[in-house]
């Protein structure tokens, strides 16, 4: 009877074998949340490489939960206000200088990311993270002026003012965050992008606000449909974007202006609190192999902080003047650098100004008609008042006589 029974429970215990392989695989599969910029990593279409299936078949118990956003700021405000857990995000270098001043940041376990080895030297210990200690570099590239050369007179092109020409006026497109929009108005006026000085800043304000006129939108990732489409002329955004643009509508060109541009890093980070540290440390390992890194920025159009990377890329690509600058091109570019917290609230509180000045313009439009109207009214009155008056007393002289 004994033996009976230990031999059930030994059946017992071999039927529920499956059962408990399968819990133990469920329980060591975890999901990675992503937090990346919109449209910036490759995702199978026109047959590139999709890179987040590539990485689920290497670690078949890691998942990749992939989420976007337009801009730093954006993804600064939703870090900071909690409520969302994330494992990866990928921010420009002065929002990596700020996460870190701000101890929102994760140390990195270099041990994990053996392939950083391959990360050209020139983009290690960078100022925004001296000692790499929070950040991996993802992609480098540049901010210049998109334009539709179907439309736009090339004796206009090559400068910053292009995007205060009356000629396109309401065929204009402007970026929809401060950072990006400033430095543009600040470059024209010969100033630093990285000035906190009030009266300087107020000089940008003024200048985009009299850019307004002439915008048609203000604008992130929608720049794309706009642009390709023919919807809009002109627009400022990254030169990687327009790589992929100009696939879609090859009147559009493009050129860095005179008076200097935004030179960027994007790096990989993992924010304080991550849950799952280890597993996206194995991300970021990922994305820097040259023989992924090469094939998903070739697709992106952004450039490769990896000579190794590079070898995995079209030869033209590689070697393309817009995505990898001459030495001369790239000497008028400069970095953001993270601004203090009074330079930062200042910035907000003019790009609202500048943002909502349409609405002060038509109230105080309103307020001057409707007082011209009143003036207006009160000379009609008091005219026929004293018409009447006069008329009055030639009625009464009439009558007298």
């Amino acid at each position: 009877m004994k033996k009976t029974r230990i031999l059930c429970l030994f059946l017992a215990l071999i039927l529920c074998l499956p059962f408990f392989a399968l819990t133990a695989s469920a329980a060591e599969t975890v999901t990675i949340n992503v937090y990346n910029w919109g449209q910036y990593i490759a995702d199978g279409t026109d047959d590139s490489m999709d890179v987040i299936e590539e990485f689920e078949t290497v670690y078949p118990n890691i998942k990749v939960n992939y989420m976007t956003f337009d801009s730093n700021e954006s993804m600064y405000t939703k870090l900071k206000a909690g409520g969302s857990s994330f494992d990866i995000i990928i921010p420009s270098d002065y929002m990596v200088q700020k996460l870190i001043e701000e101890d929102m940041l994760e140390e990195l376990d270099f041990s994990n990311i053996p392939n950083f080895a391959y990360i050209d030297d020139s983009f290690k210990n960078p100022d925004y993270d001296p000692e790499n200690r929070y950040s991996v570099p993802y992609t480098w590239g540049a901010v210049g002026v998109i334009y539709n050369s179907k439309y736009v007179d090339e004796a206009d092109v090559g400068k910053w003012d292009l995007l205060w020409n009356v000629s396109y006026m309401g065929q204009i497109l402007m970026f929809d965050n401060p950072r990006d929009a400033f430095a543009v108005a600040q470059l024209d006026l010969g100033y630093s992008i990285n000035s906190e000085d009030f009266t300087e800043l107020t000089n940008a304000a003024d200048l985009l606000r009299e850019q307004k006129p002439m915008v048609q939108a203000y604008v992130m990732d929608q720049v794309y449909d706009k642009m390709q489409r023919g919807e809009a002329w002109v627009a400022p955004y990254y030169a990687g974007d327009y790589l992929m643009m100009v696939e879609e509508n090859p009147d559009l060109a493009f050129y860095y202006p005179e008076e200097g541009y935004n030179l960027f890093v994007d790096a990989i980070c993992i924010p304080k609190g991550a849950e799952h540290k280890k597993e996206a440390e194995l991300f970021i390992n990922f994305l820097t192999d040259p023989e992924i890194m090469g094939p998903n920025l070739e697709y992106l159009g952004y450039s490769a902080p990896s000579q190794a990377a590079k070898e995995y890329m079209d030869p033209e690509i590689a070697s393309d003047p817009i995505a990898y600058p001459d030495e001369e091109t790239l000497e008028r570019g400069s970095s953001f650098r993270s601004l203090s917290l009074e330079g930062t609230q200042e910035m907000n509180r003019l790009w609202l100004q500048v943002k909502t000045a349409d609405t002060a313009t038509t109230v105080y439009s309103i307020l001057t008609i409707a007082a011209i109207m009143l003036v207006i009214l009160l000379w009609i009155f008091f005219k026929v008042r004293k018409r009447r008056k006069k008329a009055r007393r030639c009625q009464k002289w009439k009558t007298t006589a």
